[in-house]
């Protein structure tokens, strides 16, 4: 039987652990836990961060261009996060490439089909697919999305076995335990539906997504015969941690 294969997204929130810059430390802890689990399990990983990463190199003046500059910043940011990702995973025995995508490239059956073939010969040589959007073209991630739905289009598109999207929440929580100030996570569900009515409209600090984007890229997924998991990214073993259950965190079952 083979590996099972995995999408795993990585937002801003979690790779610069809620601080101003990419953060070393948790890049390490994503490679290190992908070498503990590759034996089983083969990675695909879809990251957010290009726009963080470039803040700590330059500041742009955006002159009432908002969605130009940060796109400015993607084009400053994305090869430095990938020499951070390389890196990291390097001092681990681990092999990563860059992928750049946009949405377009779903919608052509050719690319779509290049896109699938590329990534499987990667994978197929034990190295790991860093996706991103390509935001120096389309922005549609930038301005809605932190890269939730292009993770949930690409895990259809590579029929993977489950999403994972990593977060800076314990999962999604019940809207009446928000509204008490204690939140109590939503283990698991299997009805998109009734989820939607549990969920805010809040972003995070450096992501552009909030909990509805990561519903809607579990209704992609769910859609696709595919299970997805909201973690918490913020903490050291989040995915192993979610395999073992001892982490708090939530199933959307297919």
């Amino acid at each position: 039987m083979g590996k099972k294969r995995i999408l795993l997204k990585i937002g801003s929130n979690t790779l610069t652990k809620e601080t101003n810059q990419i953060s070393r430390g948790k890049l390490e802890d994503i490679g290190r836990q992908i070498s503990q689990l590759k034996n089983d399990y083969e990675f695909v990983v879809v990251s957010s961060g290009a726009i963080a990463a470039a803040k700590q190199f330059v500041k742009l003046e955006h002159n009432g261009k908002d969605i130009l500059v940060k796109q400015a910043l993607a084009a400053i940011g994305q090869p430095h996060l990938m020499r951070m990702f390389q890196e990291s995973f390097r001092e681990l025995g681990l092999s990563a490439a860059q992928c750049l995508l946009s949405y377009s490239d779903f919608e052509n059956p050719k690319s779509k089909a290049n896109i699938k073939n590329t990534i499987d010969i990667l994978v197929e040589n034990n190295i790991i697919p860093i996706i991103n959007e390509n935001d120096t073209v389309a922005a549609d991630e930038i301005q809605f999305g932190d890269n939730d739905k292009l993770a949930a289009l690409t895990a259809a598109l590579l029929k993977a076995d489950l999403l994972i999207i990593a977060t800076n929440t314990n999962g999604i929580y019940t809207k009446q335990s928000m509204e008490s100030g204690e939140p109590a996570t939503i283990k698991e569900v299997s009805g998109i539906e009734g989820i939607k009515k549990e969920i805010g409209s809040s972003k995070s600090t450096h992501g552009t997504g909030g909990m509805a984007s990561k519903v809607q890229a579990a209704t992609i997924a769910q859609k696709a015969g595919i299970e997805t998991w909201i973690v918490n990214g913020l903490n050291d073993n989040f995915i192993t941690d979610a395999f073992s259950g001892g982490t708090n965190h939530t199933k959307i079952k297919i």
